[in-house]
């Protein structure tokens, strides 16, 4: 085995350094561009995407009892026949707990060696992931590369750094000395041991299936845990082959494989409950719909459970200096990935007697239609539809789009109707552009929820401090990811900061020229953990401390 913790040295401390002072890096190639890979790789990671289908998996788990898997690509609406193991999970659990105590006392410095190995093998196949996450999770293919390659690997190095972080805070020994009267001097020897927790799951989600993936498995391994991924149904293949890579360096690390395992299912029969409820189950990591999300911290208290779900992100417009370049940046948010990202905008609210813009007043109804003037001349284009919507993960959002076109008929109004539109590479896609409908905030009923797919409302309230309490409230009861306000006006900026952190909720003013849904790893804290949005952040020392516990032993010297 190489000394691999020395190999990747450098580059975890220049995370370190990046969390520390919060500027802008990233450790991996965000772009799929020829001129920066050459045209081999690009061509390599196709043909390998495109021989593993109709083909069994090549992975072997303990427990397994046959085969599963229902992939169905969103682009050509093909079943991708691969299948994977299915596994009988107590059995499972029998093998990872034999494979835990060697790594248990590995030291801090192999297992986060191990991690970093880890990463930089996935950030090898990440042309073959781009066509594995198009293919399942509907992403076009530069958003596949960047947003579930790089950037979600840039998350996996942010949380093993905080791990590593954490870890070595801790001290191996110390000596205590302390005098207790007439006895004299006691003199004790004192070490330190860190401990796991045990198993943790991560369950991932459909649309992004590695954005949690990578700094759960990071946290939980670097800090002793094994860890067994649960992909989502339509989601497998993008974790499988993560979960490939994790095994081929533990063994030839001379650990265990077993330490990362995969758990994949179908609709018609899941294993998820079967992993949360396992008495072995000490830390859930999930990503998904606020309802499962919060059910997980309701019911699984036998474990450390970390959420990162999805609520109302907001946008508030009191007044602007460039009515354009804001609305295309509000636009871009809404259709950028279909909306099927945590961080896109759904409700959009507006004073009832306009705002300002670069002095000037301007109707509701003009800063409205300036939002879907933006919307059809962002997707104009087929080719740039194609790279900002991709394709729907699941057909059930076409019947989520026409109950909501009913109800903005009868209740609101339809600003922009919901269409296809024709992928210039996939004519079967999924494929939906933004819906947009305008209500009241007396209808506040229909947006207090996150619809999942490209929804979203345009919302009169009678001034601006009234938008403002809306979407904070909103923001402190029903979740925020993302929250964003445009002014001119210092005093309201200032204003609408402090409510929305007030609510639990993180927020950014007057984003224009730049993909406002963008999280950047090692310098935006992603999701709050105090609202209904999540439990927890990516990536804070919260997120790994508690992955490990300190036990103790003392000697009279």
């Amino acid at each position: 085995m190489s000394n691999w913790f020395e190999v990747h040295l450098a580059k975890l401390n220049k995370a370190l350094d990046a969390c520390q002072h919060r500027y802008s890096w990233t450790a991996y190639t965000e772009s799929p561009s020829s001129k920066i890979h050459g045209t081999e790789a690009p061509k390599q990671g196709k043909a390998r995407f495109e021989a593993r289908l109709n083909q069994d998996y090549p992975l072997h788990l303990p427990g397994e009892v046959g085969r599963t898997g229902e992939e169905v690509s969103p682009y050509t609406q093909a079943p991708l026949g691969i299948t994977y193991p299915k596994v009988d999970v107590d059995e499972l659990y029998k093998a990872i707990n034999l494979a835990q105590p060697a790594w248990t006392k590995a030291s801090v410095e192999t297992r986060v060696g191990v991690c970093m190995e880890i990463l930089e093998r996935c950030a090898g196949q990440l042309f073959e992931n781009a066509h594995a996450t198009m293919h399942t999770a509907g992403q076009s293919y530069i958003m596949a590369f960047a947003g579930s390659g790089a950037n979600a690997l840039d998350r996996g190095l942010e949380a093993l750094a905080y791990a590593y972080k954490a870890m070595k805070d801790v001290p191996q020994s110390a000596s205590w000395t302390r005098t207790f009267g007439a006895a004299g001097d006691a003199n004790l020897h004192k070490e330190y041991r860190l401990k796991p927790r045990g198993v943790s799951v991560t369950v991932c989600c459909a649309t992004f299936p590695l954005w949690n993936g990578y700094p759960a498995l990071t946290a939980s391994l670097a800090t002793g845990n094994p860890v067994v991924l649960k992909p989502h149904p339509s989601a497998i293949l993008p974790v499988a082959l993560m979960v490939s890579v994790c095994r081929d360096v533990l063994g030839e690390a001379g650990f265990d494989p077993n330490l990362v395992t995969m758990v994949a299912d179908t609709r018609q029969a899941p294993a998820t409950m079967a992993l949360l409820n396992h008495p072995d189950s000490k830390i859930i990591d999930f990503t998904g719909s606020p309802t499962f999300g919060q059910w997980i911290e309701q019911h699984c208290r036998h474990a450390l459970v970390y959420t990162e779900t999805a609520g109302c992100n907001s946008v508030v417009i009191e007044s602007s200096t460039d009515l354009t370049a804001m609305a295309t940046a509000i636009a871009q948010s809404l259709c950028q990935a279909s909306a099927q990202m945590c961080t896109s905008v759904q409700n959009i609210h507006i004073p009832a007697q306009g705002v300002k813009i670069d002095g000037e007043p301007v109707s509701f109804d003009t800063i409205a239609s300036a939002i879907v003037d933006a919307v059809d001349n962002l997707l104009g284009d087929p080719k740039q539809a194609a790279f900002l919507c991709g394709a729907l993960v699941t057909q059930d959002t076409y019947a989520t789009l026409e109950h909501y076109t009913e109800i903005g008929k009868k209740v609101g109004s339809v600003l922009r109707g919901s269409t296809a539109y024709n992928h210039p590479d996939y004519p079967q896609a999924r494929t939906a552009t933004p819906l947009i409908i305008a209500l009241d905030d007396a209808q506040r009923e229909h947006y207090r929820q996150e619809l999942f797919g490209p929804i979203s409302f345009i919302i009169k309230s009678p001034n601006a401090e009234a938008c403002l309490i809306e979407a904070t409230q909103n923001a402190r009861e029903c979740g925020a990811i993302t929250s964003h306000v445009y002014s001119t006006d210092a005093a309201f900026l200032a204003q609408a900061e402090d409510a929305y952190n007030d609510a639990g909720a993180s927020v950014a003013c007057n984003l224009i020229g730049m993909p406002i849904n963008f999280a950047a790893a090692y310098s935006d804290y992603h999701v709050t953990g105090m609202n209904p949005a999540g439990n927890a952040c990516l990536t804070d020392l919260a997120f790994v401390a508690n992955r490990f516990r300190i036990v103790q032993r003392k000697r009279m010297i």
